[in-house]
């Protein structure tokens, strides 16, 4: 049976990044970001080359999927949320409302799931920044996955 994990960069090292998808069987990474990359040096292992090499040498496929990666307009305003709320992005807890629901409705709904469903292997983790997928989109996805083609998820966190 299929199953998803979701999974952020924030928290992580590369070493225990990769040490958690292997220990989760995961076969397939399916990156969410827009732009595949991370600010700062503590991440630059999260960056799309980088990352692609480490999993490669773990035997774990990538696949980019940009259609399903919030739009510049979106993020901008779930960062305006985050100004108002007085939190970072890295310390963020909860999507925005109207973001969620734009994400759904613009992105998510429109989306064929059940396309991509059908080229799954057998466990494919989510991944974007955010350390908490409630705090991220994958989340949107990862329950449309659960309610819609019954796929078990698991939220792999550092610790």
């Amino acid at each position: 049976m299929r199953r998803i994990a979701t999974i952020g960069v924030y928290g992580f090292t590369a070493e225990s990044f990769v040490d958690k998808l292997t220990d989760e069987g995961v076969s397939l990474l399916l990156d969410l970001r827009q732009r595949c990359g991370v600010r700062g040096p503590e991440y630059s292992w999260a960056n799309s080359a980088r990352l692609q090499a480490l999993l490669a040498a773990a035997d774990i496929g990538y696949r980019h999927v940009k259609e399903l990666a919030p739009t510049t307009e979106l993020r901008q305003l779930q960062y305006r949320e985050d100004d108002r709320q007085g939190v970072g992005k890295r310390n963020r807890i909860a999507l925005a409302p109207e973001y969620a629901e734009r994400y759904t409705r613009e992105i998510l709904d429109p989306f064929d799931l059940g396309a991509l469903v059908d080229e799954l292997p057998s466990t494919t983790a989510l991944l974007c920044v955010e350390r908490d997928p409630e705090a991220c989109h994958r989340s949107l996805v990862a329950a449309r996955l659960r309610a819609e083609h019954g796929l078990p998820v698991t939220d792999l966190r550092q610790g």
